[in-house]
Formats: C-alpha cells, sequence, structure tokens
C-alpha cells in the first residue's frame, strides 16, 4: 500500500475554515494547465480553500473560469501558499462534487486529493508572504465566505 502525501500540520489549521477575519489579507496560488500546456495562474483565498485532514481538501471556484475548465479538464492543479515562514507547494488530483442546491453563492466545488507536497524555505531568511490582499467590504466578503465553506463541508 502506498502512503498519501500530507500536508503540514500547521497548514492544515490554517485552512480549517476558521478565524477568517485573521485570515483576509492573504492569498494563495493555483496553478493549472491549459488547453495549449501553458501554466495558468489564480488567486484562492481563505474562504475558498477547506483542508478536511491532512490529505483531503475542497476547493470552491468560480464556473466557468479559465482554473475551473483547466481543472474540469486535467482533473489537476498545484496550490502555493506561505505559511510558518515557508513555500508550500501542494500538488493535488482533483474531482468535481455535486452543486450545492439553492446555493447562495454558486460554485465549481472540487474535491483534492494530496499527490505530493513540497516546503521550500530559505536558510538564509524567512518566507513572510506571497500575495497580500485589502478586501473592498470585508463583512460582505467574510460572510460570503463562512458560507462557501459550510458548503464546502457538505
Amino acid at each position: 500500500m502506498t502512503q498519501r502525501a500530507l500536508i503540514s500540520e500547521g497548514l492544515c489549521q490554517w485552512l480549517n475554515g476558521r478565524e477568517l477575519e485573521s485570515k483576509q489579507h492573504v492569498a494563495m496560488m493555483l496553478l493549472t494547465i491549459t488547453e495549449d500546456l501553458w501554466p495558468h495562474t489564480a488567486m484562492v483565498s481563505a474562504g475558498e480553500v477547506l483542508a478536511l485532514t491532512r490529505s483531503t481538501i475542497r476547493i470552491a471556484l468560480w464556473p466557468g473560469t479559465v482554473t475551473t475548465g483547466n481543472i474540469l479538464r486535467s482533473g489537476q492543479a498545484t496550490l502555493v501558499a506561505i505559511h510558518e515562514g515557508a513555500a508550500h507547494y501542494v500538488r493535488l488530483a482533483l474531482r468535481a462534487l455535486p452543486d450545492v442546491q439553492d446555493s447562495r453563492h454558486p460554485r465549481q466545488r472540487f474535491s483534492a486529493e494530496v499527490v505530493a507536497v513540497r516546503e521550500d524555505r530559505a536558510k538564509y531568511a524567512d518566507i513572510l508572504s506571497a500575495v497580500t490582499i485589502r478586501l473592498h467590504n470585508s463583512n460582505d466578503v467574510l460572510e460570503r465566505w463562512r458560507e462557501t465553506l459550510l458548503e464546502l463541508r457538505q
């Protein structure tokens, strides 16, 4: 039996869907490959990525986007997150989840198995951040994130 890849306990806890206020300024990168084999980068937030376990992650994406189309076609993506002084590169094998009936914020939902993990740390420096964002209307966005994460748990 092969051992499944696991994200770090710290990254798993960080992607637990809780305490969104403290995570609202951080974005992660989700990398996919286009049909013509070019890399495609999208930003995702703590309100769109949920670690159920160290080996299973769920992701909610806007329907009809290039990223969503790439994942539906290939079933693959790499999540890049900066956390606890390291860059985390998480290869994912994804499958689409059924739509949530009467969803307030329709998303294409995916369940992702962690296939491989690499943590990159610099010996000479701490990696502090990759993408920092400022929400225009944090109350509305945080509420939407909470609702989206609840739907990802289904």
